[in-house]
């Protein structure tokens, strides 16, 4: 370790506490890479970025279960309260109440099955994972229900992709070997990133006919040996 994340641990800070704060710019890094140069949209840098430490804290198995039943019940209450047309901030409420309601089961059947992973998952984990509700619920009004199971996909993907590398203990003892490092670094990767103008990697397969038509076309013309 270096000194300065030495010290830090010797005098009370604790070693998860560190290695989080330091995995936060890496993840906030790939995540804008990955909008940047491959095109992965989802729903911005916040939300990826804690779901995957919503992960983080949960363990994957339980932290994708709880995404999943979140989701679901969020998007069947959206759906029933939809009939009685109420204003949008008491139907969000109602929606929430019913996810609430949800993980109490979900806690119960943990507690009645004796999964320990399931009924010592934490609070904040689950209170970050049922904010992407709004998320979805608003996708879903604003891009229909395929965008937003796409965006929520893409949004998954990224975070699961974000959680497998923040657990890989190299890197983790690297940052805390080299935590000013890791920073400066990440902060200047993000610099190049924001000067990108290219096409993203999505793109060269959604525009890549159109692109086949301009280096068609910009080929020189070659007179026929008949003419």
């Amino acid at each position: 370790m270096s000194y300065l994340t030495q010290y830090m641990i010797n005098h009370g800070v604790p070693k998860e506490t560190i290695v989080l704060l330091l995995m936060l710019p890496i993840i906030a890094m790939i995540i804008a890479f990955a909008r940047q140069i491959i095109g992965i949209k989802g729903f911005g840098i916040y939300t990826p970025l804690i779901i995957t430490f919503a992960f983080l804290a949960t363990g994957l198995k339980y932290g994708l279960a709880l995404f999943i039943v979140i989701l679901f019940v969020g998007t069947m209450t959206r759906l029933i309260v939809k009939k009685f047309r109420l204003l949008y901030l008491p139907r969000m409420a109602i929606v929430l109440t019913a996810v609430a309601l949800a993980m109490l089961f979900l806690f119960l059947e943990g507690a009645r099955s004796g999964r320990e992973g399931l009924i010592t998952v934490s609070i904040f984990a689950i209170l970050i994972m049922i904010t992407i509700v709004e998320k979805f619920i608003a996708a879903q009004i604003e891009r229909g229900a395929r965008g937003a199971i796409f965006l929520t996909t893409e949004t998954l993907a990224l975070s699961i992709a974000c959680y497998w590398i923040a657990s890989w203990l190299w890197l983790q003892n690297l940052a805390l070997a080299y935590p000013l490092g890791i920073i400066f670094s990440s902060i200047a990767i993000n610099i190049l990133l924001g000067k990108w103008t290219g096409l993203r990697l999505t793109e060269y397969f959604r525009f890549k006919d159109i692109i086949k038509n301009i280096e068609s076309s910009k080929k020189p013309f070659r007179k026929s040996k008949n003419l």
